[in-house]
This record gives C-alpha cells, sequence and structure tokens, in this order.
C-alpha cells in the first residue's frame, strides 16, 4: 500500500483540499482529510505539494513514430490504400521507445495513440498507459475510436501519385461509399443472427473493424483542421447516425458557435507548432480558450511526436496565457480526455475505486518551472525525481 499524505489534492471532479491518499493494489482506496498510517504502508510526504491524477493527452502517435529511427520506426501511415479502417495500433507500437519515459517523467499517465492521417480511414485508435514493456498489458480501452481524415493529408498523399482521393470531394464519396457496404454487411450479419436459414456474409476485415462505428459503440476521431472539413465531417455523421469527435480543430475558434450547437467533443492541437502547410494558416493559441468560453468540451493534443509528449502540460499553460480558464485547461488534459475518449470510469480523476495514476507536483504544473517529484501508474511508483 502506498499513502500519500498532507497533500494538496485537486481531485479535478470533487475539489480541491489539503489531504491524504490510500492506493491499494492498482487503486485508489481512500481518500481522506485524516489517514492513520500503518506499518504495511510506503508513505510518500506530500506536504506542501501538489497532487494531481495522471495527465491524458487524448491525441498522440505515441510509439507509432520512433525516437529518432526514421523509416524503420515509422509504423502510423500505411500508404497503399486509402482506405484501411482495420490496422490497429497496438500491432504498431513500441512501448520501449524513450519517448515514453519522458512521458511518465512529464506527469503523462496515459494517451490515446492513433494511426496517421495519410488514410482516408486509417486505422482504429487505441487507449493506454505510459508505463510497461509489454503493450498488451497497459491497454485501458481498445479501440477507442476509428481514425477518418480529411483535406491536405490524404489528398497530398494519393493525389500526387493520380490516385483517389486529389479532391475534397473524392474523400467525402470513398466515406460514403465505405460507410454504405458496411451498412448493408452489418444488416447482413444481424439477419444472419437472426434467422437460422440465412448465411453469414463473406468475412470482410475492414467492414468488421466499422461494425463499432455503425453501433456508437465508439466514435470517429477526426483529423481535420478547416472549417469546411469539419462541416463536412459533421454532414456525414448526420447522414449515417454517427459519433464523432473533431482533433485538430485548427479553425475551431473561427464557428465555434456551430461547434457548440452541434455538441461534438472536440480536441485542440497541435499548436505550439510551425504553420507548415496552408491548413494551419489560421493556427493559434486563442482556439482552446474560445471554444472552452463558448461551452465546448475541449480536450488538448500535443499530436506527439509534433509536440514531444512530455510537453502537454506547457500547452495547457500557454492556453491559460491566451484566455482559457484554468481550471479549464487542467480539465482538458484529465476528465476532459478520459470522457471523450470513454474510459472516465478508470482515469481523468481522483477519485476511490479509480486506477491509481497519480502526480505529485513541486509547483502548478501550468507553470514552466514546476517539477514531476513522483508519478505513480496503476498503483506503482514508476518515476521518481532525482
Amino acid at each position: 500500500m502506498i499513502l500519500i499524505k498532507n497533500g494538496t489534492i485537486d481531485t479535478i471532479t470533487n475539489g480541491v483540499f489539503v489531504g491524504d491518499i490510500l492506493i491499494e493494489g492498482k487503486k485508489i482506496a481512500k481518500i481522506e482529510e485524516e489517514i492513520e498510517v500503518s506499518k504495511d504502508m510506503q508513505v510518500i510526504d506530500a506536504q506542501g505539494k501538489f497532487v494531481f491524477p495522471g495527465f491524458i493527452d487524448a491525441h498522440t502517435h505515441l510509439g507509432l513514430w520512433e525516437d529518432g529511427m526514421g523509416f524503420e520506426g515509422a509504423d502510423g501511415n500505411e500508404e497503399t490504400d486509402p482506405i484501411t479502417p482495420q490496422l490497429n495500433p497496438i500491432d504498431g507500437i513500441n512501448p520501449m521507445d524513450r519517448t515514453f519515459e519522458e512521458a511518465v517523467a512529464g506527469g503523462i499517465t496515459a494517451v490515446c495513440t492513433t494511426p496517421g492521417s495519410a488514410n482516408v480511414m486509417g486505422g482504429e485508435c487505441i487507449a493506454i498507459k505510459t508505463h510497461g514493456r509489454r503493450i498488451d498489458n497497459m491497454v485501458i480501452k481498445n479501440p477507442v475510436a476509428s481514425k477518418i481524415a480529411f483535406g491536405e493529408n490524404p489528398k497530398s498523399c494519393y493525389g500526387r501519385d493520380e490516385k483517389t482521393p486529389q479532391t475534397r470531394m473524392a474523400i467525402a464519396s470513398l466515406l460514403r461509399e465505405n460507410l454504405k457496404k458496411a451498412e448493408e454487411y452489418l444488416e447482413e450479419i444481424e439477419l444472419y443472427e437472426e434467422h437460422e436459414d440465412h448465411d453469414r456474409p463473406e468475412y470482410d476485415i475492414k467492414m468488421e473493424s466499422l461494425i463499432p462505428v455503425l453501433r456508437k459503440e465508439i466514435p470517429f476521431k477526426v483529423h481535420a483542421h478547416r472549417a469546411d472539413d469539419m462541416f463536412t465531417a459533421i454532414r456525414i455523421a448526420k447522414e449515417f447516425d454517427l459519433r464523432l469527435t473533431l482533433d485538430h480543430c485548427t479553425e475551431g475558434h473561427l464557428i465555434a458557435e456551430d461547434l457548440v450547437e452541434e455538441g461534438y467533443p472536440v480536441i485542440v492541437g497541435p499548436s505550439l507548432s510551425e504553420r507548415s502547410k496552408i491548413e494551419l494558416r489560421n493556427l493559434t493559441f486563442d482556439t482552446a480558450g474560445i471554444l472552452s468560453n463558448a461551452g465546448a468540451r475541449v480536450s488538448l493534443m500535443t499530436d506527439h511526436p509534433v509536440i514531444p509528449i512530455q510537453y502537454l502540460p506547457i500547452c495547457a499553460g500557454i492556453a491559460v496565457k491566451h484566455g482559457m480558464k484554468k481550471d479549464k485547461a487542467i480539465e482538458a488534459i484529465t476528465i476532459n480526455p478520459a470522457k471523450t475518449l470513454g474510459i472516465e470510469d478508470r482515469v481523468g480523476s481522483i477519485e476511490v475505486g479509480k486506477d491509481a495514476d497519480i502526480v505529485i507536483w513541486d509547483g502548478c504544473p501550468l507553470e514552466i518551472q514546476s517539477n514531476v517529484l513522483f508519478t505513480i501508474i496503476d498503483g506503482k511508483i514508476v518515476y521518481k525525481r532525482a
């Protein structure tokens, strides 16, 4: 058992207070102002320190683009077919890449790792812890979403080779075509399940992977920078009655009222980067604050390795500097991504029964000079500042 004593605890969901946290096994067992110490407890004195749930990055490519590796370590884009919804990052992530250690040292305890955005349908997305040697043992939920991409990336990947899609019209067309095929495939499966005399359709791995999307068990995770691409994604989602998250959302501040009215969760970033392509001409750190202040549920993302994973709290701090409320910025890297990814029953806040993913800081984590003192994942101290 681990007992964290006398820390200033930000539970995220139930206020801030000075008190104790008892960890038993992998879970948070007690949260009280005073917990009696027993001899079987490992005590961490957190007096004068700040205790937060582990931070969550809602959109990364952690482990799919390995640090300093080039082609051999690039496993995020299968640029041979614009429709690859069946791919899953669990088969490409290398948890021994050193950026996992940097994540842990930076207080990031969970991430969503996604395929890249070269393909219109890029594959499934997975929520994982950031500590471990075997990816199978790090999974929180798989899949949490299905990745689709609009705009410049799929256009440039295939258009340059004189293949489809070369236009935004073709991207939307490919989505509709394959969603319709998936609907028909699902209908045949349901007939087979309901009627003994009906044959099961021939197995199609692509269509199988889209069934959770059609059943609204998971959302489409939408790569979209431009306002028009976000509206196209919403249009298609309504046509097929699907769930969405709008990722990147670079021009979200230009259409904030529309996005709030539509009600889809937004994941903003990477904002700490250059305007490297036309789609990013309206990139600004103002976006997260404008959307949050308008009433949207906002999460922040690094898009690691675009921004190194450990700088997620710094991105939140800069968002505050540009108008986001401090408490909303903290929520944008804790409970909001947990809710958006559908893993809030386990992570995102300090609550009894949740996973013991806890980080102790020597100052406010949104301030650049603050340091992580301890990172605890699944009830185990995985990082301690020297």
